[in-house]
This record gives C-alpha cells, structure tokens and sequence, in this order.
C-alpha cells in the first residue's frame, strides 16, 4: 500500500512538472513574440536652418546624416525592426517655437524619442575638428548609462570592422551632450567620419560610401539586440540618474 501511495504521488509530481513546464514555455515563447519586432529611433541630426558642420569641400553634415539614416532604416526594415526616424525631410525640429530654435529642436527630438519607447536610439552626426588629418568613425554615450555604454562599445567596434580596421578610436562616454542626457531610453551619438579630413569628406558625400556606413550601424544595431545588449525592461530608466536641471554646456 506504501509503494502504491509512492508511485501515487511521484506520477502526480512528474504531472505537475510538465504542466509547469508547459506554462513556461508559453510564457517564454509569447515574451518573444513580443519581442519579434524591436522598435528602434534613428535621429539623423541638424536640418533646416542647421546645417551643422560643414565640410571641408562645403559638404553638409544635415543632409549626410539624412542620407546615412534613411539607408539605416530601410536595412533594418528588412530585419522586421520598426524603426523611427526623427525627421525625414531637411528640417528643423523647432516647431516654432519661441526662444532658441536649438534649444526647442533638441527638446522635441527627445520629446519623439520619449513616445516611441524604443530600446534604444542612434543619432547620426558627421565631426570635424582644427586639424585636417584627424579622421576616423566614433561613438559616444551618456557616461551614467550602463546600457548605453554597452551599445557604444557593439556600435564601435561595427564601424571599426566595416569602415576602417586601423581606427584605434573607443567608445566615450560624454555628459554634456542634450541628447545623451536629457532622453529616458540610451542612446548613442554615431559620430560617421569628419568632415574637416578631406579624404573622408570626399567618402562621406557618395551614395556608395553612406551605404557602407549604413550598413555598419545598422549591424551593429542587430548585433546589440542579437547579443541582448539591452534590457526591455530597464532600458527606459538607464538615464533617469542625469540631472535634468543640468546647465546645457554643449548642444549638439
């Protein structure tokens, strides 16, 4: 009666741990479904009236970044990723609003980032400096964003391994940039090139060049959700440490 009693129960437990099992898989199979589509931001920097930098042949940084960030888009689309450009056309985000145009169009970018709840953000933005043969792709996070940082790191070592394999650049961590600081999902500054290099001003401004750019973000991107860089769930507080009241020291 014992043994019968034993046997009993262990079929009642072994039961009870497929059924728990099965539920299990449910549950983690309906977390990827939902997973199935990431949404992810893609800000192509400056516009209007803002041309940003200009190059060193009179190239505009505005409408390279336009470039680069449709092409990202239209890869990832084809990735089943639903992505979120900031703007599409040679615009100013201001909205007319009153006081500094760059003050308002940086506070609407983020006020866009912020709706789309994405995991995260790539703005794209060309650099220049003093010195012409200073040249080279880099990324930059805000220094309080652990997840940030982790999707710098991917987004630099992509550019690295497409575009140059002798750029001895690192990802940095910048506490000054509005739009690194003042968004509550991370995000990444893709700094593509500069502009002030004549060799990679002349890169930056072909369609063939931009699309090897694109390409490279855009693997990153998919290397970051590949490798579950980001936490879905703690994405959105990554940057709720920064100090909102923060003097503005640099817009970019």
């Amino acid at each position: 009666m014992k043994k019968r009693m034993e046997l009993y129960m262990a079929v009642l437990l072994l039961v009870a741990v497929c059924l728990l099992s099965k539920e299990g898989a449910v549950l983690v199979s309906s977390m990827r479904a939902a997973e199935e589509k990431p949404c992810i931001v893609v800000d192509a920097g400056h516009g209007g009236d803002d041309p940003g930098k200009i190059g060193i042949h009179g190239e505009l940084e505005k409408d390279i970044n336009l470039a680069i960030a449709k092409k990202v888009k239209a890869r990832l689309e084809k990735e089943n990723i639903t992505v979120i450009l900031t703007r599409e056309t040679d615009e100013s985000l201001d909205k007319g609003e009153s006081g500094s145009k760059k003050v308002a169009d940086m506070r609407n970018r983020c006020r866009l980032i912020d709706e789309a709840k994405p995991l995260f953000t790539i703005s794209v933005h060309q650099n220049s400096y003093t010195e012409e043969s200073i040249s080279g792709a880099q990324c930059f996070y805000f220094g309080q964003s652990e997840e940030g940082r982790k999707i710098a790191g991917i987004m630099q070592e992509s550019l690295r391994s497409h575009l140059d394999t002798e750029n001895k650049r690192e990802a940095k961590a910048n506490e000054s940039y509005y739009l690194l600081k003042k968004t509550a999902y991370p995000t990444v500054i893709v700094e593509c090139g500069f502009l002030s290099n004549s060799e990679e001003a002349a890169k930056l401004s072909t369609g063939e060049y931009q699309e090897a750019v694109a390409e490279a973000i855009a693997d990153g991107i998919l290397d970051c959700l590949g490798n579950e860089t980001v936490d879905t769930e703690e994405a959105g507080l990554s940057n709720e440490t920064a100090d909102t009241e923060k003097q503005k020291t640099k817009q970019h």
